[in-house]
């Protein structure tokens, strides 16, 4: 049955909502814990609780209060204080809630992906708590994307500014997430298994959300649990390839990585055991659950691997969008990921995210074809978009046609990484506030096949 464009756009919002729904906290935590009298089950694992005196929480991400307030409903009242559960986990500002045992702690504010005094001061604490533990304690350490803002402790000779000022210059020059961690685990206590080293505990079992594609232990959140082979030359030359020294970082973050060139050494960690739970894969197969109930015969695509500019990525989703449109295949594609965005000089840089930019490149391709019976649509997982109140953006014909009334020029707006206040402009913005869970970039393109409107049945590409 032929669907008109607010269905499609319905259908659209309705699948990535599914996807997000599919890797929410909550249900990634109750499928990997439970009780069952005196044992904790962990990912299959029962661990003898008899064995243990406390249970220690500690952690960072985005999802990182969903993970708690989940866990703190696993364990249950009676057994949160029989083992005098405590725990401090550094969450955003607008994640912030009590729960009875665990300390969530506004790491940062909400939309702003830096690091920040008020997360040193926490994560202090988080490594004065795991330092405090005993041979008959278990620490759980509960990781997700985002962690690696919200989890700072400056090396020596390092200050807070600096490692600012790294991370600024480096995402601006395009390095994607594992060149970005690369250098903050290397200026950082805690990241690079600085956490499990610290850690003194009987054991220590790190529950981890993927916000990263492949899913490396070692860069989710810079692996604050997981033991990484020092290479402070690679950080160097990380820093050298985006000519970092020209940009203005401080000479004393090149001084603290030579150091560690001249004397690498790592303390043994503690007992730890690093498990995921989620990342971006389910929440793409999730969405093709939801639009397989839709009536759509859908193909689906979680990448592997890094992907290149979103630019790229949306010119070549909205390619497809024409093909699918037009074709008898597949009439809804799903896709997972994560692209980089190069942004612009400041003095003419705008506002947006990669997911925007994504969907304004899509749309700049579009607005040469006929758009008709077409909607695309990008968001972030975790509800957020660079320094944006939006997860994403999502584009139909009506949003062409709103632009084109309003005389807007996608290819300036694209430009000048503004694509916030164009799509602000055309009703455009998905704005969901924080999901609690985090797995990357989740997109949506859903077309009507006017010619072939009775095919049923589902395809998948992978």
């Amino acid at each position: 049955m032929p669907r008109d464009i607010d269905q499609l756009r319905r259908d659209a919002l309705a699948i990535w909502k599914a996807g997000v729904a599919g890797v929410s906290a909550d249900r990634l935590m109750r499928d990997a814990v439970q009780v069952d009298d005196h044992w904790l089950v962990i990912d299959d694992e029962p661990l003898d609780l008899n064995e243990f005196e406390r249970i220690c929480v500690v952690g960072a991400g985005k999802a990182g209060a969903g993970m708690a307030a989940a866990l703190e409903e696993i364990l249950g009242p009676q057994l949160l204080a029989a083992k005098n559960v405590t725990g401090w986990v550094n969450v955003p500002a607008d994640c912030v809630r009590p729960l009875a045992r665990i300390h969530l702690h506004a790491a940062r504010p909400a939309g702003v992906n830096e690091p920040t005094t008020e997360g040193i001061a926490g994560t202090e604490s988080i490594l004065k708590l795991v330092g405090s533990l005993t041979s008959r304690d278990l620490c759980i350490a509960l990781i997700s994307g985002g962690g690696s803002a919200l989890l700072p402790a400056p090396t020596a000779g390092i200050t807070l500014e600096d490692k600012q000022h790294v991370t600024t210059v480096l995402s601006a020059a395009g390095a994607n997430i594992a060149e970005l961690n690369l250098v903050r685990r290397h200026l950082s206590r805690v990241k690079g298994g600085g956490l499990a080293r610290a850690c003194t505990a009987a054991r220590m079992i790190s529950l981890i959300i993927s916000d990263v594609i492949g899913n490396p232990l070692d860069v989710i959140a810079s692996g604050p649990t997981v033991e990484a082979e020092p290479a402070p030359h690679l950080a160097l030359e990380v820093l050298g390839r985006f000519d970092a020294q020209s940009a203005g970082v401080s000479q004393s973050v090149f001084d603290a990585l030579d150091r560690q060139v001249a004397r690498i050494q790592n303390a043994p960690p503690c007992n730890v055991q690093n498990i995921i739970i989620g990342n971006n894969a389910m929440a793409v197969d999730a969405a093709g659950v939801q639009a397989e109930k839709l009536g759509y015969s859908h193909a689906m695509i979680a990448a592997t691997e890094l992907e290149g500019p979103v630019e790229a990525i949306g010119r070549q989703l909205a390619n497809m969008a024409l093909s699918m449109r037009d074709g008898t295949g597949s009439d809804c594609l799903i896709s997972g990921g994560e692209g980089t965005v190069r942004l612009a000089v400041p003095s003419q840089r705008g506002l947006g995210g990669r997911n925007q930019q994504l969907v304004l490149a899509a749309l700049d391709t579009l607005s040469h074809h006929n758009p008709e019976r077409i909607v695309l649509m990008s968001g972030g997982t975790d509800g957020e978009d660079g320094p944006t109140d939006a997860a994403g953006a999502i584009l139909d014909p009506h949003t062409l046609s709103r632009a084109a009334a309003l005389k807007l020029n996608p290819a300036d707006y694209l430009r000048r990484n503004d694509a916030y206040h164009f799509f602000e402009a055309v009703d455009g913005l998905v704005k969901t506030g924080p999901t609690h869970t985090n797995v990357c970039d989740l997109r949506v393109v859903v077309v009507d096949q006017v010619k072939n409107s009775c095919t049923t049945g589902s395809a998948s590409a992978n």
